[in-house]
């Protein structure tokens, strides 16, 4: 099968490698969508933090935003599985240790991250290996693109209910990125006064279009009482604004993650009695992603575009294709055949 595979800082290449086989346990996909996201543009770039922790290393089969249709299950794995479309969790842990035993294999110190930690391929390829375990199933009404929006989604939705939202509460947004628009729609659908800010013009514009009741430029922010800020930025100065910004009381949402450490004087967190929270994965959100989405909460506007597989390595090196929507987010269909 074709799989696009990092070699190194900005070397790349879709390789014909072998295909998955599904051991006890597991089955293979053939993926139908993924999404590529900054995580992958890092491991590109040879900036991400698992390659210098040795949590991963070249080459590296990236992906972990995907959907698809299961076409093959191991072992124990259930035939009933055969034919149904899913997406499923990124983190694989253990499933022995006391944080698996504890419905927190996101965290397992030992855990595998599909297409991101432990040398377990990705899903940037025409099929992908998953456990059972991890796989979610997709309705009928959740389609390709809002199938591969599921993992981003579950990060943005554990953002919303980290902040505790309601009717009448205002909430900040911090980066109008995928996961920072998404966090918008979800607060949305808590009933919450939604502000987004940012530097990117058209992502702002689309925060709007997508009902955020307001959208800044971070130098125009006005000053009204944050109930909540969520930073979805990768600046690594943002967690201190966002803690200046928050309310007393308040509660700081921290999925965002900058390339250098961010410093914060958790003195300030004290004296203003503020909850911080932070967001490592999808995982425990991923049900609910696809319950929203069912219910009609619609992330396709943010997917901008939809290429093929050879076209992978230009889209982490920033290109974007001609015709492209407002959105963010580019996806890659690896059933396509021809580069664009």
């Amino acid at each position: 099968m074709l799989a696009f595979v990092l070699t190194g800082p900005r070397q790349s290449a879709v390789l014909d490698v072998e295909p998955p086989v599904a051991g006890p346990g597991q089955v293979v996909v053939d993926v139908h969508r993924v999404g590529v996201c900054g995580t992958d543009v890092e491991f590109f770039t040879g900036e991400m933090a698992y390659l210098h922790q040795g949590h991963a290393s070249y080459p590296l089969r990236p992906g972990h935003e995907w959907c698809g249709v299961i076409t093959s299950a191991g072992e124990g794995a259930g035939a009933a599985w055969l034919g149904r479309r899913v997406t499923g969790d990124t983190m694989l842990g253990c499933g022995t240790c006391y944080r698996c035993l504890d419905g927190r294999q996101h965290i397992c110190a030992r855990r595998h991250e599909i297409g991101v930690r432990g040398g377990w391929p990705g899903a940037l390829a025409e099929q992908v290996l998953v456990p059972v375990t991890a796989l979610r199933p997709l309705p009928d009404s959740v389609d390709d693109t809002a199938g591969a929006m599921v993992e981003p989604g579950g990060n943005a939705l554990r953002s919303v209910q980290a902040a505790r939202l309601s009717p009448g509460r205002r909430v900040l947004i911090l980066g109008p990125g995928t996961i920072g628009l998404l966090c918008a729609q979800f607060a949305l659908a808590t009933g919450a006064e939604v502000h987004v800010a940012g530097l990117s013009a058209s992502n702002l514009a689309l925060a709007s279009t997508l009902g955020a009741h307001a959208s800044w430029t971070t130098d125009a922010l006005p000053s009204l009482a944050w109930d909540a800020v969520i930073d979805a930025t990768n600046d690594a100065g943002s967690p201190r604004a966002a803690l200046d910004l928050v309310e007393p009381g308040g509660r700081l949402v921290l999925i965002g993650l900058g390339g250098q450490p961010s410093l914060v004087d958790t003195r300030v967190i004290a004296l203003k009695d503020v909850t911080a929270v932070g967001i490592l994965s999808a995982s425990p959100g991923l049900g609910g992603t696809i319950e929203q989405y069912a219910a009609g909460l619609d992330p396709r506007p943010l997917v901008a575009a939809t290429v093929g597989l050879h076209r992978t390595a230009d889209v982490l090196a920033g290109w974007r294709p001609g015709g492209a929507g407002p959105g963010p987010k580019i996806h890659v269909d690896p059933r396509r055949t021809f580069p664009g």
